[in-house]
């Protein structure tokens, strides 16, 4: 058994490798992921007296007398910007806003692809807490939302919370409210599986970074019960005796709040008749060990999900009991991507208006992600869609955008049906151009 693993392990590591191989080749055949492109007609140069001057000055006069006009004269109405500081890109830790760039850059390329968003990457040459919500705050003329990403803890969390209060755009961290949304469908229909009610059950929680405070706040929304969750840091479980919490307010609330059993240790100790562990804290294998697994409550459901490397390889786990298996790679199954979430989070907050990405507006997304998969095909090996199923993206938009309207903070009011064909339409459009460019050769393909 030992030797088999030994096998996958090296399988895993070579296929793990191409990827990034073929990155530096395509990322330099290509130079760049996105570009701009003219959206109106040029028939000939003529037109620009139109687009431009003396023509656009009509425009522009309009929007000075009535500031909302520049949602149908100009792009702003899908435009959102991707801003980071570098400070914590992917598993890599603070490398800087250059070498966040390409990160950005793919970041956009999916909100496109698959929301139909004009994206734009803005990486910020300053790690200054006040200095990024400044610099999002004078942007808001030029964009309809603010996708927050790659930011370091704990200034994240002041961030998203000043942004949220203060601007007129709506403003969404992905590393928090985009990773929880998703976590929390899979959670949902892995709880399906193994018929068990959110309310009834123990989660350990591996790892208290800005992922995990979000999804424990999505989950206690969603009903689980905070007394029956434990959550570990690098130092062991949260408590109300961790008085190093109390500079990080999101952590010392939750220390509050959960572990009522006062559970002590490191993960171990939480996972130990645990009906969940949900663990986003560092690459492994061997951060949880098998034997942990196997002393968790019957079925357990493992959510293990660190990049690029999981806490515990998959078939470890289910070896040593666990029901599900989910993690943060594209080649196991169950993975739990970002990418199922925000370009429809975004595409419906866009078509609507909204002021602002609300905490329930992320709950009904997670429901409506879930629900795209029918209670009678959901498996132990597949309780979330994948991005091939491009429709999730429109009836997320829909779900999200209906419950905008519900909120009153959102300026459209249209009916699902409505935002859901408009939203397909858009994506459609999307994907048809990028195919469509490819055929032609505007986008050259690459031999190597």
């Amino acid at each position: 058994m030992k030797k088999q693993v030994e096998i996958d392990e090296d399988t895993l590591l070579k296929a793990a490798q191409e990827p990034a191989k073929l990155a530096r080749e395509l990322h330099t055949f290509y130079r760049g992921k996105i570009e701009v492109v003219p959206k109106c007609r040029v028939k000939n140069l003529d037109d620009f007296s139109i687009w431009y001057s003396p023509g656009v000055a009509a425009v522009c006069t309009d929007i000075s007398k009535k500031p909302e006009l520049v949602y149908e004269y100009t792009n702003k109405w899908n435009c959102v910007a991707v801003v980071s500081d570098g400070t914590r890109v992917l598993g890599l830790g603070d490398i800087g806003p250059e070498a966040g760039l390409p990160v950005m850059e793919g970041k956009a390329l999916l909100y496109k692809y698959l929301g139909g968003v004009d994206a734009f990457p803005i990486c910020l040459d300053t790690k200054d807490e006040k200095e990024i919500i400044q610099t999002v705050k004078v942007l808001q003329p030029s964009f309809g939302g603010v996708n927050l990403e790659d930011i370091s803890q704990p200034k994240c969390f002041p961030i998203l919370d000043t942004l949220r209060k203060e601007c007129r755009i709506p403003v969404w961290h992905d590393d928090q409210q985009g990773t929880a949304l998703v976590t929390l469908a899979g959670f949902i229909n892995a709880l399906k599986v193994v018929g068990k009610k959110i309310n009834k059950i123990k989660i350990a929680m591996i790892g208290a970074g800005a992922a995990n405070i979000c999804i424990s706040k999505f989950l206690m929304l969603y009903g689980a019960n905070p007394a029956n969750i434990v959550m570990v840091d690098v130092k062991g479980t949260l408590h109300k005796c961790r008085n190093d919490l109390k500079s990080c307010k999101e952590q010392w609330n939750l220390a509050t709040i959960t572990n009522a059993s006062d559970i002590r240790g490191a993960a171990k100790e939480a996972m130990e008749n645990a009906d969940a562990v949900i663990a986003l804290s560092a690459s492994g294998p061997g951060i949880i060990k098998k034997e942990w697994v196997k002393a968790m409550a019957k079925n357990p459901i493992v959510f293990a999900c660190a990049n690029p490397t999981p806490e515990i390889w998959p078939w470890e786990a289910k070896d040593a009991g666990a029901a599900v298996v989910a993690t943060g790679r594209s080649d196991f199954e169950n993975q739990v991507n970002n990418s199922l979430g925000f370009p429809g989070v975004f595409r419906g907050t866009l078509d609507v208006r909204a002021s602002a990405i609300t905490d329930t507006m992320c709950i009904t997304a997670a429901i409506e992600l879930a629900s795209c998969i029918p209670d009678n095909k959901i498996r132990p090996n597949q309780i979330l869609p994948s991005m091939d199923d491009w429709e999730i993206f429109p009836k997320i938009a829909a779900s999200i955008g209906v419950k905008a309207i519900k909120e009153k903070i959102a300026l459209k009011k249209l009916r699902y049906d409505t935002i859901y064909n408009d939203a397909k339409e858009m994506i459609k459009r999307s994907r048809s151009i990028t195919e469509t460019m490819m055929k032609k050769g505007y986008i050259r393909k690459c031999e190597k």
